[in-house]
């Protein structure tokens, strides 16, 4: 499902890299890049592949596309 393929992307790969302490899901004091989409459900992230549906994108806290 589009849920497991992020949860494999984020929360199992930090783990599967030996970083879950310091990354992979969003809590207080850990790092996060994140990507604010502008869609309803997750499954539109696979069907409409080459649509520009980023909304904003943080990388080290900072927005660095709106």
């Amino acid at each position: 499902t589009p849920e497991e393929a992020l949860c494999g992307v984020t929360v199992h790969a930090a783990r599967a890299l030996g970083l879950d302490r310091e990354i992979g899901t969003l809590q207080v004091g850990k790092q996060a890049d994140l990507a604010i989409w502008n869609i309803q459900h997750p499954n539109e992230l696979a069907y409409h592949l080459g649509q520009k549906s980023l909304y904003k994108l943080v990388k080290n806290g900072d927005v660095v596309l709106t």
